[in-house]
């Protein structure tokens, strides 16, 4: 199929002093690229992002798997999740509980009712029952080859990833088109790495 084009803004990286301004306009620019993706274009990717699942398998199955119900033009994850639940997968969905604090997680199949969460999100409702990930699908605006992560600036999934890795091993796959894998992502002591970056086009561990 047509691949999607590399975002022409992403081949330098701003060599800023500031991290948060790096981090600021390397932001933006994804954003308004990837608002630019037309529906046939996003269509194609989800179906990729499936097909890429089926091929290189970056999650050992079964396993406790969090998804992420898509927001802002992010890729669609919804057949993954729907792929990895056949396959035996129990899925849960994050759950926003407050500024500054780690995302928890309550349990979710395919088909069941979702309530308003922040940000937009859609969520279980406060009856399902709380568990805690083995592997983790990772919303991104860009990741780099060495597995640094550009999120929305909430810093939910670096203190969560934090707080997990305390406690066990845990797979954070970052999950996005493949243009959003990028060169360099600016990075802080407070970003936690990815494990793996799953695409329309591929599944890498990252280094």
């Amino acid at each position: 199929h047509r691949p999607i084009v590399e975002p022409p803004h992403l081949a330098v990286i701003p060599d800023m002093n500031s991290l948060p301004d790096a981090k600021r306009i390397l932001r933006s620019a994804m954003l308004a690229w990837r608002q630019d993706l037309g529906e046939t274009e996003r269509r194609v990717a989800a179906d990729g992002l499936l097909a890429t699942l089926r091929r290189e398998r970056p999650i050992g199955m079964p396993a406790v798997v969090s998804g992420f119900w898509p927001i802002r033009e992010e890729i669609d994850i919804r057949p993954v999740m729907i792929e990895l639940f056949n396959q035996g997968c129990q899925l849960a969905l994050p759950v926003v509980q407050g500024r500054g604090e780690p995302l928890l997680f309550r349990a979710w199949r395919p088909g069941d009712s979702l309530e308003a969460g922040v940000f937009g999100t859609l969520q279980p409702s406060a009856r399902c029952e709380i568990v805690e990930p083995e592997a983790l699908l990772v919303p991104l605006l860009a990741c780099d080859g060495q597995g640094w992560r550009l999120g929305y600036g909430g810093g939910f999934y670096d203190r969560t990833l934090a707080g997990l890795r305390e406690r066990r091993r845990v797979t954070a796959i970052g999950v996005g088109f493949d243009a959003q894998l990028v060169p360099e992502v600016p990075h802080g002591p407070d970003d936690q790495c990815l494990d793996w970056l799953l695409t329309d086009r591929r599944a890498c561990a990252l280094v």
